[in-house]
């Protein structure tokens, strides 16, 4: 009985040192976790370059760091993920401007305004500076009166044509509550800029009233206690966002076509391009869905000469003239009217894109953005110099010319395609063109829901 007791004892003891030899051998050695942006503030994490940990508070040379925290969410901003697409039309060239070949480019990942920019945010907007605590935001040099008709008013005015009765629109459209979730026009390309800049810092200020960490974290003491410790970075990740702009062409354009609603799960091509921003080379809908029935105008848009809705029922547009920001079908961005119901403002320059070298390519040309109020008192944009690393720019535009795309509810289909663009001067105020904005995105990545099927992502 002694003898299988032995045999087992030292088949342990034989295993045990081996155990201990292979520990020590690098088939066993213990891999170092793959520290990143969102586990470095974790106790027990330490500088990779100094071997000190973080967040210890009685270790002057500890370095404190913030816990992670996403870019945060910005009203009404939704996440465009970022890939590669041809930019430019697919349509024939109707007009003969060779102005928009097809190119290969990469558009990094960003954020864009649900819908257009509506009447009653523009409301908002004139709103603030009419409020006595909120007069000395307005520029230097300028009484309220001026910066209300030279920034603030749209030009209703737009409506009037000598060829049609519109003086209900002139008079109502801004204000009158049926309108107020219309698209906003007869606003110039500054005037969209100037409201960029308002909305940024309003949606700051917002967001700072949430209460955030400012300025503190949860590290640890020497004993290996977690304490709330004051951090020695400057806080506001949780509190500040990127500027609102106007989206470049290359961005708006991406998320128009929102070809991720083609793409297979298994192919990194696409296997079909769009002529519009949804499927199908029709403007009608191609699939039966209860609230958008097989056979739905998919957008608002002049269905040809004299016409600009269609017969009465449930086939035509729905609208006349402007709709309501939410009237279509969202595309597989979930962005809404990408074609149709307003032109939109987009980016600073036009993007020539016929000899483009860099990721992300617009016309490098340096934009002051500065106000000039020596001469007729209206912000400016004005550009100053060339970028001495461009190439010479060779463009028949000239530097106050501005891109609008995506069509609206006096253009026909041809417009709607997201590759058209047509230029207007910066100034120019129409009844056809409004905006959105858009944002940077400070992070590659964002959660996404994914569809339980595979192949074709769920529309």
């Amino acid at each position: 009985m002694e003898k299988p007791i032995m045999s087992f004892l030292k088949q342990v003891g034989v295993f045990l040192l081996c155990s201990s030899i292979l520990q020590s051998c690098f088939l066993f050695k213990k891999k170092d976790e793959f520290q990143n942006s969102t586990n470095v503030h974790e106790k027990g994490q330490k500088s990779k370059i100094t071997g000190i940990n973080y967040n210890e508070e009685d270790n002057k040379d500890s370095f404190q760091v913030e816990a992670y925290q996403e870019q945060p969410e910005a009203p009404n901003m939704i996440y465009i993920e970022g890939g590669r697409f041809v930019f430019g039309s697919t349509e024939e060239d109707l007009l003969f401007k060779h102005d928009a070949y097809e190119q290969t480019e990469s558009v990094p990942s960003f954020f864009m305004d649900k819908t257009e920019i509506a009447n009653i945010h523009w409301l908002e907007y004139m709103r603030y500076y009419e409020h006595p605590s909120n007069i000395d935001s307005i520029p230097i040099g300028m009484n309220l009166q001026d910066y209300m008709t030279q920034v603030l008013l749209p030009d209703t005015t737009v409506w009037a044509s000598e060829m049609a009765f519109n003086d209900a629109y002139v008079a109502n459209y801004l204000r009158y509550p049926g309108f107020r979730m219309y698209p906003v026009v007869g606003v110039s390309w500054v005037q969209a800029s100037e409201f960029c800049k308002w909305r940024t810092k309003i949606v700051r200020a917002n967001m700072n009233k949430t209460p955030g960490q400012k300025g503190n974290s949860t590290g640890t003491d020497s004993s290996g206690m977690n304490k709330v410790v004051q951090s020695n970075v400057v806080d506001g990740v949780n509190n500040l966002i990127p500027e609102y702009r106007l989206p470049t062409e290359l961005e708006w354009e991406y998320a128009a076509k929102a070809l991720i609603g083609t793409q297979y799960a298994v192919d990194e091509n696409y296997p079909k391009n769009r002529v519009y921003p949804w499927d199908g080379t029709a403007v009608r809908n191609p699939y039966q869905k209860k609230e958008y029935p097989m056979g739905s105008i998919l957008a608002n848009f002049k269905r040809g000469r004299g016409d600009y809705a269609g017969i009465a029922g449930r086939l035509n547009d729905g609208a006349f003239l402007t709709n309501h920001i939410l009237a279509y079908p969202p595309n597989d961005f979930g962005l809404y009217n990408m074609a149709g119901n307003v032109n939109e403002w987009v980016g600073k320059f036009p993007e020539m894109i016929m000899d483009t070298t860099s990721e992300n390519p617009f016309r490098k040309l340096t934009d002051t953005t500065k106000k000039d109020t020596s001469r007729n008192k209206k912000p400016q944009n004005n550009v100053v110099k060339y970028n001495p690393l461009a190439k010479k720019d060779s463009s028949l535009l000239g530097l106050n010319t501005k891109v609008y795309k995506g069509g609206s509810w006096k253009d026909v289909a041809y417009w709607c395609s997201p590759g058209t663009r047509r230029f207007l001067d910066r100034e120019a105020k129409t009844s056809d063109i409004g905006f959105r904005c858009a944002m940077d995105a400070l992070q590659n990545e964002k959660k996404k829901t994914t569809d339980k099927k595979k192949g074709k992502k769920k529309k």
